[in-house]
C-alpha cells in the first residue's frame, strides 16, 4: 500500500511537460524494439504507470503518439546537426559528426524508433518521417551552399543535392549498424562518414 501511495505522489509531482517526455521516452524504447503494428498503446501506459485515459489525453491515437516520438527525435537531430555560422564546413565536419554520433549512442532507442517510422504501415506516420528527413537535408544543403569552398559546387553540379541525400542515407545505415554492435569505434565511424561526404562534394581538381 505504501508503495502504491508513493507511486501516486510521484505521478502528481510530474508536470505536463515532464509527463509528456516520460511517455515519449517509453514510446521510443518500444518502437525501437518492435515494428509499429506490434506496439500497443496499453503497453506504454502500463510501463509509464499511468492510466490509458491519461495517455489518450496527451495523445488521442497511436498515430499521434508515434508521430510525436518521430518529431521529438527529428528536433533533437536538427539541433545536433545545426551548422555554426561563419565556420567553414570542412572545419566543423568532424566535430559536428562527433556530436551527432554521441547523440546516436546516448539516444539509441529514439534514433532507432525514428528510422523505423519509414517502415510503418501508417502513411501519415511515414509522411511525418519523410518531412523530418527533408528538414535535415535542407539544413545541410543550406550550410554547404553558404560555404566558400563548397557553395560554388552547387551551381556547377546539379547532382550534388542527390549526393547529399544519398550520404544522409549512408550515414543512417552506418549508425544503425554501429548500434547493433559494430567493432568500429566512434572515431572510426566519424572518419568513415566524413570521408564519404567529402568524397562526393569536393570540387574535382
Amino acid at each position: 500500500m505504501a508503495a502504491k501511495q508513493g507511486e501516486e505522489r510521484t505521478r502528481r509531482r510530474l508536470g505536463t511537460a515532464e509527463r509528456r517526455e516520460q511517455l515519449l521516452s517509453v514510446g521510443a524504447r518500444l518502437f525501437s524494439e518492435s515494428p509499429y503494428d506490434d506496439v500497443w498503446i496499453e503497453q506504454v501506459a502500463e510501463i509509464a504507470g499511468v492510466s490509458r485515459g491519461l495517455l489518450y489525453h496527451y495523445f488521442p491515437t497511436k498515430r499521434d503518439f508515434f508521430a510525436a516520438v518521430v518529431e521529438r527525435e527529428s528536433e533533437r537531430m536538427l539541433r545536433m546537426t545545426a551548422a555554426v555560422p561563419g565556420v567553414p564546413v570542412r572545419e566543423q565536419l568532424a566535430s559536428g559528426l562527433d556530436v551527432y554520433l554521441e547523440y546516436v549512442e546516448s539516444h539509441a532507442h529514439g534514433y532507432r524508433a525514428f528510422h523505423r517510422a519509414d517502415a510503418a504501415g501508417d502513411q501519415a506516420v511515414r509522411k511525418v518521417y519523410q518531412r523530418a528527413l527533408a528538414a535535415q537535408e535542407r539544413q545541410m544543403l543550406a550550410a554547404l551552399g553558404a560555404d566558400p569552398e563548397f557553395g560554388p559546387v552547387f551551381e556547377e553540379r546539379p547532382d550534388v543535392r542527390l549526393a547529399v541525400r544519398g550520404w544522409l542515407a549512408f550515414t543512417t545505415a552506418v549508425c544503425l549498424e554501429w548500434l547493433r554492435g559494430s567493432e568500429l569505434s566512434r572515431e572510426q565511424v566519424r572518419e568513415l562518414c566524413a570521408r564519404a561526404l567529402l568524397g562526393v562534394i569536393t570540387p574535382a581538381g
